[in-house]
């Protein structure tokens, strides 16, 4: 027997959302990654991302789910049920109008992509096995407790927090700890990072473009206006960075190139995630030509001046253009595309405060959390590669491997 509520509409819808932002993690973020550092780090570049993917798989159907989703234990965490994901298949539940099975796996891939993002800070310092040991950790003493604060009913959710998508829960949170992580690692000895193939990088971004929607509309859970909302203003957002970033270039040097086209494209893309399901089109391009200028101002502007080597950037798209987005649903959110919120420029200031509130917990809490996982790591077996290896390049010290045979 079917339940009589079970959608099958909004369950293929799902399915499909949840392959799409599986495609943002594997290939893409990884190609995006890849194209970006030396040859010599191609194939550890692609190995962080898809470990990260594999690893994230197991934990989130052992204990992941029910500590994000399960219930609410006094506004922190999820009280550990259904351990191993048991009966829940069995059951045949449902999450509204689609099995609690795809809400899982469709929560995975976030959690995956969350942890991933990560890897691009340290880039040709990390240690695979530190890597492998960080990845649990983090996923266990950061991503679960701030996914639960936002999304499964914790004390951020209960004081009104808007995060449709994933602005705090994964770019916030990920952004401040790869800040933490670099912080610790300090900076590259070998300073020549040149993108060795830039095809891979654009490659990359256009998986990342595309497999967003599954990530931004799929978070309506409905096969709806909601999710028709959230699939425009993500275009609109990504396309709006996309040609800001290249206006700023054109403006400082005359012109403007595809590397700067593409870190456009993925601040947009995290910006409006948090207001995807809450803003409307003129409030998406604010957003996305805006947050060009928060990203770009700081790597080219507040990432030298206060000396933190983050190799790609992940702070400054990823961290910062997330507070971007987070802060500006509470400004933009209109009671007109979805009822459940209201912002600052609709009559509701509380809303922004309740915003803020929630961006500096959060990156209060990653980057100390991270901070301890990762001094934790280094005192154990050690975070950084030697200096042979980091020279040499990680693909021949780590893994005994080369990208290319020429």
């Amino acid at each position: 027997m079917v339940d009589a509520a079970l959608n099958s509409g909004d369950t293929a819808w799902m399915l499909i959302s949840t392959a799409l932002v599986m495609l943002m993690t594997v290939p893409g973020l990884a190609l995006f990654y890849a194209g970006l550092v030396k040859r010599e780090n191609v194939l550890n570049t692609l190995f962080l991302s898809f470990s990260a993917y594999a690893v994230a798989s197991i934990i989130w159907f052992i204990y992941g789910y029910p500590l994000v989703f399960g219930a609410d234990f006094h506004g922190v965490i999820g009280v550990p049920s259904d351990v191993f994901f048991y009966n829940v298949l069995e059951s045949q539940a449902l999450y509204g109008s689609i099995p609690t099975s795809v809400f899982a796996m469709y929560q995975l891939t976030f959690a995956a992509i969350t942890v991933a993002l990560i890897s691009g800070a340290l880039i040709g310092r990390l240690k695979f096995g530190a890597w492998m040991l960080f990845i649990p950790l983090w996923l266990t003493f950061v991503y679960l407790p701030v996914a639960h604060w936002v999304w499964g009913g914790g004390w951020l959710s209960q004081l009104g927090a808007l995060d449709f998508a994933g602005g705090t829960v994964v770019h916030i949170n990920s952004g401040v700890a790869a800040l933490a992580l670099v912080l610790l690692l300090k900076g590259r000895r070998d300073r020549s990072l040149l993108p060795h193939q830039l095809g891979y990088t654009i490659i990359g971004a256009g998986l990342l473009w595309f497999g967003w929607f599954g990530f931004n509309a799929g978070s309506a859970l409905t096969a709806g206006q909601l999710a028709t909302s959230a699939f425009i203003v993500t275009n609109i957002s990504a396309a709006s960075a996309m040609l800001s970033w290249m206006l700023i270039e054109y403006l400082r040097f005359g012109k403007a190139t595809m590397l700067g086209a593409a870190s456009g494209i993925i601040a947009g893309l995290v910006a409006i995630t948090p207001a995807a399901g809450f803003v409307n089109v003129p409030s998406a391009i604010i957003i996305g030509v805006f947050t060009s200028f928060v990203s770009y101002a700081a790597i080219s502007y507040i990432k030298p001046r206060l000396g933190y080597d983050d190799a790609l950037d992940v702070f400054g798209i990823h961290g910062l253009s997330g507070i971007w987005g987070a802060l500006a649903t509470g400004i933009f959110a209109s009671p007109f595309i979805n009822a459940a919120a209201t912002g600052l420029v609709y009559g509701n200031p509380a809303q922004l405060g309740i915003q803020v509130l929630a961006v500096g917990a959060t990156f209060a809490y990653s980057f100390i959390a991270t901070l301890i996982i990762g001094k934790v790591i280094d005192a154990t077996i050690g975070l950084r590669v030697t200096a042979d290896d980091e020279i040499q390049g990680l693909d021949q010290a780590i893994h005994d491997e080369a990208a290319y045979h020429v």
